[in-house]
């Protein structure tokens, strides 16, 4: 079964006010059509791709998709630039989407295929949170409700033969989406569920949407053995006891929680992956080393840590008076002032191997932002 994409660019996005279609301004060095286009080929559900464009834009777009997609021109009407491109499907189900839509979903485009190749039709829709209203002027003429009532998003699915009949004889006449069409000259139209955040960019304030995420949130979390014979090391201070962690580094379990979630902020796999225990290279390894070497995998991404927070969970030693020396040691490492690193500890009052004195565990989480 052969999949084609019909994606709807041919408008002018005059709402927005930026002077020229919304879909091809850079946000991030990527325009909202390049996003919409890649969402349907990281998919990788759909084989044909056709866009739709003004005059005015052709040349433009046929430079941003190179050879990922057919440009066509559409038509002065949203009905007749898809009537345009459907002359231009060979697949067994064509899917329409407006190019004002980034956010939609590999699941939703699944949902609508699966949808259109069983009962010939699939409607991305989303339940409304408000009462619908209808007015005229100003003026109320009556309340709709919300239950059973949707709001239409895309894309839209059909069997290519059945849309293609429906807009054969739809004639001249305009329709607000392919869905209406479909159900005037074919019939039951069904209902696929759409996102909440499967918005379509038209008015100036939707534009931040497409601005690149800028806080990134991680948390981390380790526990190491309390053994004779080895340094108590937390934060990068050497801490007085009779015991120490047991670890192929230096065991600061406290700096390897904060790693762990400097890292998977950024969805970077963890201190296992990048500081193996069975590498002879990190034996009695200085956490605050290899702390530094996360950050220059941050700096790297692009984010710098704005603040980490860290509980230590120890039986002994009293670490209270040893907090403020550990919060300022971590501090400068992080390049961070001290009220925006969070130290914290506690007992489990005598409960489990911690409470035992057996070992120290120690959860932590991280804030980054892009740089």
């Amino acid at each position: 079964m052969k999949v084609s994409l019909i994606l709807a660019c041919a408008g002018k996005g005059e709402r927005v006010g930026l002077g020229k279609n919304k879909l091809l301004v850079p946000h991030g060095g990527v325009t909202c059509l390049e996003k919409t286009l890649e969402a349907f080929i990281n998919s990788n559900l759909v084989d044909e791709f056709i866009i739709t464009s003004s005059p005015t834009d052709l040349e433009e777009i046929k430079t941003l998709v190179s050879d990922k997609a057919t440009v066509i021109v559409g038509g002065a009407t949203r009905t007749q630039s898809v009537k345009n491109a459907l002359d231009k499907v060979s697949g067994d189900i064509v899917l329409i989407h407006d190019g004002a839509r980034p956010f939609v979903t590999t699941r939703i485009i699944n949902d609508c295929i699966e949808s259109a190749r069983e009962f010939g039709s699939g409607i991305t829709a989303f339940p409304s949170r408000d009462t619908i209203l209808s007015a005229e002027n100003g003026v109320i003429k009556s309340y709709l409700g919300k239950s059973g009532l949707y709001s239409v998003q895309t894309p839209q699915a059909f069997k290519t033969e059945l849309i293609k009949k429906a807009y054969q004889l739809a004639g001249e006449k305009i329709f607000n989406d392919d869905g209406e069409v479909y159900k005037e000259f074919i019939g039951e139209t069904r209902v696929v569920l759409g996102d909440a955040k499967n918005v379509k960019i038209t008015f100036p304030e939707d534009m931040a949407l497409l601005e690149e995420e800028k806080h990134r949130f991680g948390t981390g979390f380790d526990c190491h053995k309390l053994v004779e014979e080895r340094k108590l090391i937390l934060g990068g201070v050497e801490i007085p006891h009779d015991k120490g962690l047991l670890g192929h580094s230096d065991a600061d379990v406290l700096t390897h929680a904060i790693m762990d979630a400097i890292l998977s902020s950024l969805a970077l796999r963890d201190i296992g992956y990048h500081f193996p225990d069975k590498d002879p290279q990190y034996k009695n390894a200085d956490s605050i080393v290899l702390l530094h070497k996360v950050l220059d995998l941050v700096k790297e991404k692009g984010y710098k840590v704005t603040s980490v927070s860290a509980t230590i969970m120890a039986e002994k030693p009293k670490l209270l008076p040893h907090i403020p020396n550990i919060t300022e040691n971590l501090a400068e490492h992080l390049s961070l002032p001290a009220d925006k690193v969070g130290i914290g500890a506690t007992t489990l009052e005598g409960l489990g191997f911690v409470g035992r004195e057996e070992g120290i565990c120690t959860h932590a989480t991280a804030t980054l932002i892009k740089i």
